[in-house]
């Protein structure tokens, strides 16, 4: 599951963001390189400041990396679909911000293990869905 590979990831040291793309990397069989994988690195911790949340950002990348084929002008399903993510994690987290995030779901003995492993989970149901909308058009 990916939720297992998140786990896995965070696990090495990596932070939301990273820890996500790495996930939906290895488990979509995305093909992304390391490069791709340094340019999340900011986008941990909120963007560095407690933002919008990392987890949610490398979901966003893993849906532009396995949906996206030239630019995103060209991928009229993006919107919808990242409309659903993004509705999906604020329904489960009851926020997009890091800051508040961490508040409910962060301790110190796993840190934010539990966001990447709930994010995780929200992602793939958000691509299962999708995909599954696609096959019965």
């Amino acid at each position: 599951m990916l939720k297992d590979l998140a786990a896995k990831y965070y696990q090495q040291g990596y932070n939301c963001a990273e820890t996500i793309i790495r996930a939906g990397n290895e488990y979509y069989n995305l093909r992304l390189d390391e490069n791709a994988f340094r340019i999340t690195g900011a986008f941990g911790g909120g963007l560095q400041v407690g933002d919008v949340c990392g987890a949610l950002t490398g979901s966003a990348c893993v849906i532009s990396a396995k949906y996206i084929e030239t630019k995103a002008h060209d991928c009229p399903d993006l919107k919808p679909l990242m409309l659903k993510l993004v509705r999906a994690f604020q329904t489960r987290f009851s926020s997009r911000l890091c800051a508040q995030i961490k508040a409910k779901f962060h301790n110190k003995e796993v840190r934010c293990l539990n966001t990447v492993t709930l994010a995780a989970e929200v992602m793939e149901q958000v691509i299962a869905e999708y995909e599954q909308d696609k096959q019965s058009k």
